[in-house]
């Protein structure tokens, strides 16, 4: 982001975990709380880009090796004689997708446990950043006031 922006930053997607990585913007004069803010939201964006890499890279391999086995027990190639990829169909795929799901449940539950964690935290400390920025502009409002 250029140098005098004033706001967070959002890129395009990453290509592992298909989430838009943020840059977070720095005030020049961030509270010890607002660090705390920030680094908290820093920390929640590196935990969902890597569980969601791992996810998205262990479902599109056992999808690629479910397609191969269901392929392989038709007696049908990768690729058929005009180099297209056969396809298996909706019920099949859903088949797979049933599966993956269930043999991931714990994984996604202690996600979905971490996950609202991290953010009740931010939640939290959003509160109180906005509880300290309401009371100093009170106080300056006070003083400009007398």
């Amino acid at each position: 982001p250029p140098a005098h922006s004033r706001s967070d930053w959002i890129g395009p997607p990453d290509k592992h975990s298909n989430l838009r990585p943020v840059i977070f913007y720095v005030p020049p004069r961030e509270s010890a709380l607002e660090r705390r803010l920030r680094e908290a939201r820093q920390e929640n964006q590196v935990c969902n880009q890597r569980f969601w890499a791992r996810h998205n890279s262990a479902f599109l391999q056992e999808k690629e090796e479910f397609i191969y086995s269901r392929l392989k027990a038709k007696g049908l190639e990768v690729r058929d004689e005009t180099g297209q990829k056969p396809t298996l169909s909706a019920e099949e795929m859903a088949d797979f997708y049933k599966d993956f799901l269930r043999k991931n449940f714990r994984k996604h539950m202690q996600y979905n446990r971490d996950w609202y964690k991290r953010n009740f935290t931010i939640t939290f400390l959003m509160g109180q950043v906005a509880l300290v920025r309401a009371l100093r502009w009170l106080r300056w409002r006070k003083k400009s006031v007398e």
